[in-house]
């Protein structure tokens, strides 16, 4: 009977602990709901902006998405400046090298 009721004692004294660790564990679990790409279509537009000033680049769009990265840009057929491209992605987004695409922009 003593043994349960230093037990019972001993659980008193880490219910607060307990509770907290668990409430903690939860909050880390819990999604956050942001994405990988931190400004929405407005920093992809200003991070296009950033790419189009690369030599050979010239004009950009860029859609960033939580699985990966696509550049359309004029200057693409150009192996330099697709390398260029995607370190400057690699560099700011993240992604690996597999998960960013560089394609040549249609002339219009």
């Amino acid at each position: 009977m003593m043994d349960l009721k230093k037990i019972s004692e001993n659980l008193n004294k880490l219910k607060y602990p307990a509770i907290i660790l668990l409430v903690g564990i939860m909050l880390m679990l819990m999604p956050t709901g942001t994405k990988r790409s931190e400004g929405g279509k407005a920093g992809n537009t200003d991070f296009a902006e950033l790419l189009s000033s690369i030599e050979g680049v010239g004009e950009a769009k860029v859609l960033i998405s939580e699985s990966g990265v696509v550049v359309v840009c004029k200057g693409a057929a150009n192996a330099a400046v697709r390398l260029n491209v995607t370190n400057a992605v690699r560099s700011y987004t993240g992604f690996s090298t597999e998960k960013i695409t560089i394609l040549k922009m249609t002339e219009q």
